[in-house]
């Protein structure tokens, strides 16, 4: 069983498309339809069904999965333990974020990232919560930034970095942008747009507000985008919670009001969240210092689990480049 069709089988396991497949492993796409077959009679079993034009796993390739993702793990560990340094990291990190976090804090630390580690090639992804959690655990990611605290899995570490306010986003018309903080009594059937069920911007509206049930405010829309979520609102059909780093540059710019919500449910958490196997990956170590360090420096440092061992001084000087 060669590695290659291994890795070939997880790509369109994960995207269930031969073509998104080819393009992430930078494959043509007969390339990886014939990888996939040689895995096929390797095994004596068909690993996808095409019903109609939706591709799926066969049970038999539901089961293989788990074992793909445990094998190519423990390949690219092997591999770290033999050419890591933990003085001078190097090698790939990929890191995966909420869209948000991707645009607003995530930038700073990748940039003092870069000048500590110019040897290490960071990709970045961005995901949904359950997309992000579900690629750390498969070891697919390295790292990945939400909000909200991680699931409860032995497999998982996790560290939060920040606390968060928590703001109404209302029209810059609307009569609760005049308030100093909107109280619980403030959103009495007041229209709420919101994401769909699972989100983590949904997780935050429905603890904090989701409780009230008919004293609370009504949710009149489900908006899967962020960016569509604060023009709904800018628009004036309603208002929607949401993280205060969220919505910064839309406020900034003039575009909604935010208002710090009131009470015990008013802040959500910016947490780190990673395997536990590879925090000796140097270059998995020196960016869980890093984040820390910038958070801190930005002045949002929450408390937090232990991290790893802090990678011992760099010796050598670069450049950026």
């Amino acid at each position: 069983m060669e590695l290659r069709h291994l890795r070939a089988f997880r790509a369109v396991a994960r995207t269930l498309s031969f073509t998104r497949a080819a393009t992430e492993l930078h494959y043509a796409q007969s390339s990886v339809t014939e990888q996939i077959q040689a895995l096929e009679t390797e095994l004596g079993s068909r690993l996808f069904d095409r019903r109609g034009r939706k591709l799926e796993l066969t049970p038999a390739g539901a089961r293989l999965i788990e074992y793909a993702d445990r094998v190519l793990l423990l390949v690219e560990e092997a591999r770290s333990a033999v050419v890591d340094d933990p003085d001078e990291p190097s090698g790939e990190l990929t890191i995966g974020a909420l869209e948000t976090l991707c645009a607003h804090r995530l930038p700073s630390v990748l940039a003092r990232y870069r000048a500590a580690c110019p040897r290490v090639k960071v990709i970045v992804r961005e995901g949904n919560r359950g997309e992000l959690y579900g690629a750390v655990r498969r070891g697919e990611l390295d790292a990945g930034l939400t909000f909200g605290s991680p699931p409860a899995d032995e497999a998982l570490a996790g560290r939060t970095l920040a606390h968060d306010r928590l703001m109404v986003v209302a029209p810059t018309t609307h009569r609760l942008s005049s308030l100093d903080e909107v109280r619980m009594l403030d959103l009495h059937r007041e229209p709420f747009l919101a994401t769909e069920p699972g989100c983590g911007f949904r997780e935050m509206y429905d603890r904090a507000v989701g409780g009230l049930g008919p004293d609370g405010p009504v949710v009149i829309a489900e908006v899967t985008s962020f960016a569509a979520l604060c023009s709904c609102v800018a628009a004036g059909m309603g208002c929607a919670l949401l993280p205060e780093i969220a919505v910064s540059g839309p406020v900034a710019r003039g575009e909604v009001a935010a208002i710090p919500l009131a009470g015990a449910e008013s802040r959500t958490t910016v947490t780190m969240t990673w395997l536990r196997r590879r925090e000796r990956k140097s270059a998995l170590a020196a960016f869980l210092e890093t984040a820390g360090e910038v958070f801190t420096g930005l002045g949002v440092a929450g408390s937090s689990v232990p991290v790893p061992p802090k990678i011992p001084p760099r010796t050598h000087a670069h450049g950026n480049g």
